[in-house]
């Protein structure tokens, strides 16, 4: 009887990180030993993503709202909104350099085979109008049954602001909202308890489906993109932390593993956005009112992975076709990187919009786009992470100018 009981007990006392790591590693090495048929794995990870998928609109409505109304202050929440998007532009401005930097190190364009095409094209990106035009949501049930995350943020705003202004007559509702979120992180927590075994199914379906024959041939493009990603971790984030904030670094880095292998499977920034609110939460203190106010908006506006990606893939194509840059041309880089990453937020395919901008701005070939398409998964994988990685920083930022960090749980996850 002793032996059976203690089985589960020991599951519970891993780690949820160590489990979800583990579930990776395992994965990667059945889609490799398996290849193709690896793909039976593949519904463990449908039904993961599906799960999370099913808390985004829920959870993100509901502590939008909450957070809103915890504010009590319309003047902070302006001041916390303008610290948020400052920050993130401040990062894609330093995540396209980097990008930039390691294509001119290490040249992944240079001696690659300019033949390798594919039809992929970019959707055409939206005009400024038709942005602002589609931040309002002419209905916010559709908007949520579409998933719309800028729009639900807009309505949430929209709904929170107004029950603050209304006072106590609001109280009922705003209780209803908390009670419904507290709901929401519990179901995240259930959710999250099948992580590993879906890791384990997204990447043994990923890693079976792109063999060595497939990755090869831009294996030092790839290397490129994970080496720049990296680096703005544990430089910039890990910097600003440092500095501005005036944090120990390595436990950001703690509290956010299970956010990053989340983000790295499933690829998706509004996919891991339960898990962000809740290592924002519990892993680093960060109050509920500046997460959920910061991450969803991250999640739309934060590309500093696909800048990275903009940068590296800008160079490699003008090594593929021998076009030489100028120093106002990595400026152009720069500059229309950062604020097309703006002007995509919430697209569909915002990745290769971007880069399209940014090759028609320096005049490349857009054709060029197709060369990296076949292996847009495995470098989305890496973006995606550095995505989520810069949005959890800035929250905790945000958090420490705010003085809504917990410092107490902050310094604890070190010792977890």
């Amino acid at each position: 009887m002793t032996s059976t009981t203690s089985r589960p007990n020991l599951w519970r006392r891993i780690p949820l990180w160590q489990k979800i790591i583990a579930g990776l590693v395992l994965g990667v090495l059945a889609g490799a030993v398996m290849g193709e048929q690896a793909s039976v794995f593949k519904p463990l990870g449908d039904i993961f993503i599906n799960g999370i998928k099913m808390l985004i609109v829920p959870l993100v409505f509901s502590t939008l709202v909450v957070g809103i109304t915890g504010m009590r202050d319309p003047q902070k929440m302006g001041r916390v909104g303008a610290r948020t998007i400052a920050l993130y532009l401040v990062t894609t401005a330093f995540a396209i350099v980097i990008g930039l930097v390691a294509a001119t190190i290490f040249q992944p364009g240079v001696g690659a085979d300019a033949s390798m095409s594919a039809t992929q094209q970019a959707n055409e990106a939206p005009s400024l109008v038709d942005i602002v035009v589609g931040l309002v949501p002419s209905n916010p049930l559709q908007a949520m049954i579409e998933g719309n995350i800028l729009q639900i943020i807009v309505f949430a705003i929209g709904l929170g602001i107004s029950l603050m202004m209304i006072g106590e007559k609001g109280e009922p509702v705003v209780r209803v909202f908390e009670s419904f979120a507290e709901a929401m992180y519990k179901l995240t927590a259930i959710v999250m308890a099948f992580a590993p075994f879906g890791v384990f199914g997204l990447m043994a379906n990923v890693s079976g489906q792109y063999g060595l024959d497939v990755l090869l041939p831009l294996a030092k493009v790839i290397g490129v993109v994970y080496l720049a990603c990296l680096v703005h971790v544990l430089v910039v984030y890990t910097g600003l932390l440092s500095l501005v904030g005036r944090l120990n670094p390595v436990r950001y880095l703690q509290g956010i593993i299970d956010a990053l292998v989340v983000s790295f499977s499933s690829a998706s920034s509004s996919g891991t956005l339960p898990v962000s609110i809740r290592c924002a939460q519990k892993n680093l203190g960060v109050s509920e009112g500046v997460s959920s106010f910061v991450l969803p908006v991250g999640a739309t506006i934060n590309m500093d992975g696909t800048a990275i990606y903009q940068g590296v893939a800008a160079l490699f194509v003008a090594q593929l076709v021998g076009a030489d840059l100028s120093m106002m041309d990595y400026g152009m880089i720069v500059l229309t990187g950062t604020l097309a990453s703006i002007g995509t937020a919430g697209v569909p395919g915002a990745g290769l919009i971007m880069l399209s901008i940014v090759l028609a701005q320096i005049g490349l070939p857009l054709e060029a786009i197709g060369v990296v398409a076949g292996v847009d998964r495995i470098l989305d994988m890496a973006r995606t992470s550095v995505n989520v990685a810069g949005d959890l920083m800035v929250t905790t930022l945000v958090g420490k100018s705010e003085k809504e960090l917990d410092l107490e749980i902050y310094n604890r996850r070190a010792k977890a």
